[in-house]
């Protein structure tokens, strides 16, 4: 390889331009075909590895040196203070192939990734009362990975506790997003898909011509689901988070418009089969065709509660603590018609499972994460003590120390002591050593659902 080049001191290479300088000048000569050694030592002589590395990829076809003509060498030259230095050349550097003529390194393309295939893809959008999410994905094993996402606020239950209906920018918000979703699906061509809405919809007296609106101008077919499967499908997508030890589970899904809580009685299935257990509710919380040891549902409620309508119902009190207090009061008054709230449940066996913006929130906030991290949160196991100490602190902070906590932010500052509120009271009911949090919910449940429906997970049917 012979191509010689001199740097001049208006260079725009990125990694040429870092070695000008100033006085003396030397040169080294690179070549693609030199050995580890010599390369580590031409490098170390003149601190210029970032330079080789460009090299034997443009060599390669792939940096912005690609252009220069291949077969030939690369001559760099730098300015540094002090004496010139020449590298000798190291013996058989750069020598031609002994037999046959050389052509030059030889261009080796990487393949570009194979797309997935569509009928392999599944969607799952959840429309709730402050956001509307989706999720892509393929099945792989026995979970899924995902493809694409879309996540955004539309708030559209805002209101809704004061008129009963859904207002026209909370729904022109919506179709906004639904517009971004319905594009997404149509370039990954799904075919599999399952679109729902929750709450908001459910109570607003405009909720089903809503419905047909959407599908008017998007050409998406939502379905309003009813609480049952609401819980069921946040019960599923917590499945793997359910310990081989745990007797007496609780999944507590906190929403913008309601919590689904789900008490679930494991003792009489062998504990390697649990999770398992969990995965099969998706066919119904009462079963009768499983012939399998089965997760028993002792009692499940949907609280037409959660973090947005909670805090529509004391948005008038002015003092932080006392509208706290008040709510999470309120929430508890609540539970009196869910048979566990009458007993006193020890903590041996005992788990709770937490999926919402709320636990996630709060477990950030206990590992002391400047930037959410969802490795570090999915799957964290807090005890009841432990939360306690992480919603006194945001009591301490105010509304105004919420809003520059980068964890919560601006537009949650509100919404996360509703959220906390709900959750403490839930542990006043119920204290326990391991709440687990769960960075997933009903889209996740929606996708498990499908793809256990359609056989295509490792396990199969469940």
């Amino acid at each position: 390889m012979e191509l010689r080049i001199v740097v001049p001191s208006y260079c725009t290479i990125e990694p040429l331009r870092g070695l000008l300088s100033t006085k003396r000048r030397t040169t080294a000569t690179l070549s693609a075909s030199m050995n580890l050694a010599a390369m580590q030592h031409l490098s170390q002589e003149l601190s210029v590895l970032k330079i080789f590395m460009e090299f034997m990829k443009a060599a390669r076809g792939t940096s912005p040196l690609r252009g220069l003509e291949s077969g030939r060498s690369l001559k760099v030259t730098r300015y540094i203070g002090g004496r010139t230095m020449a590298p000798k050349r190291p013996k058989g550097a750069g020598a031609l192939p002994k037999n046959g003529p050389f052509d030059g390194p030889k261009t080796v393309e990487s393949p570009a990734p194979k797309p997935p295939v569509s009928d392999a893809l599944y969607a799952a959008l959840d429309l709730g009362t402050n956001s509307c999410r989706m999720l892509i994905a393929q099945p792989k094993g026995s979970q899924f990975h995902v493809i694409d996402s879309f996540s955004k606020s539309v708030q559209l239950g805002a209101g809704l506790e004061s008129t009963g209906k859904l207002s026209r920018a909370s729904m022109a918000r919506t179709i906004q997003a639904l517009r971004i979703c319905q594009q997404k699906l149509k370039r990954h061509k799904v075919k599999h898909m399952r679109l729902v809405a929750t709450e908001a919809c459910r109570r607003a007296g405009n909720g089903a011509g809503f419905m047909r609106q959407i599908t008017r101008e998007t050409g998406l077919t939502l379905d309003i689901i009813k609480p049952e499967e609401e819980a069921r499908l946040a019960v599923i997508s917590c499945a793997p988070l359910v310990s081989k030890e745990t007797e007496q589970l609780l999944v507590v899904d906190i929403g913008g418009g309601s919590t689904e809580l789900v008490w679930i009685d494991l003792c009489a299935v062998p504990s390697q089969e649990r999770p398992k257990a969990i995965m099969r509710l998706h066919a119904g919380f009462h079963n009768a065709n499983n012939k399998h040891a089965a997760a028993k549902v002792v009692d499940w409620i949907s609280v037409p509660l959660g973090v947005a309508t909670l805090q529509d119902h004391f948005d008038d009190v002015e003092d932080d603590a006392a509208r706290f207090a008040l709510m999470s009061w309120y929430f508890e008054e609540h539970l009196s018609e869910f048979a566990p709230y009458k007993d006193e449940q020890t903590r041996a066996g005992f788990q709770i499972v937490g999926t919402s913006g709320t636990v996630t929130t709060v477990a950030a906030s206990h590992l002391g994460l400047k930037r959410y991290d969802r490795n570090k949160v999915d799957g964290l196991r807090m005890s009841s003590d432990e939360i306690d100490k992480v919603i006194r602190m945001y009591l301490k902070l105010g509304p105004t120390g919420r809003r520059r906590d980068p964890r919560i932010g601006q537009d949650r500052q509100a919404l996360i002591m509703s959220g906390a509120a709900i959750l403490q009271a839930l542990l006043r009911c119920w204290p326990t050593d391991q709440l687990s949090v769960a960075d997933r919910g009903l889209r996740e449940g929606l996708l498990y659902a499908q793809m256990s429906a359609d056989g295509v997970l490792e396990d199969g049917v469940y």
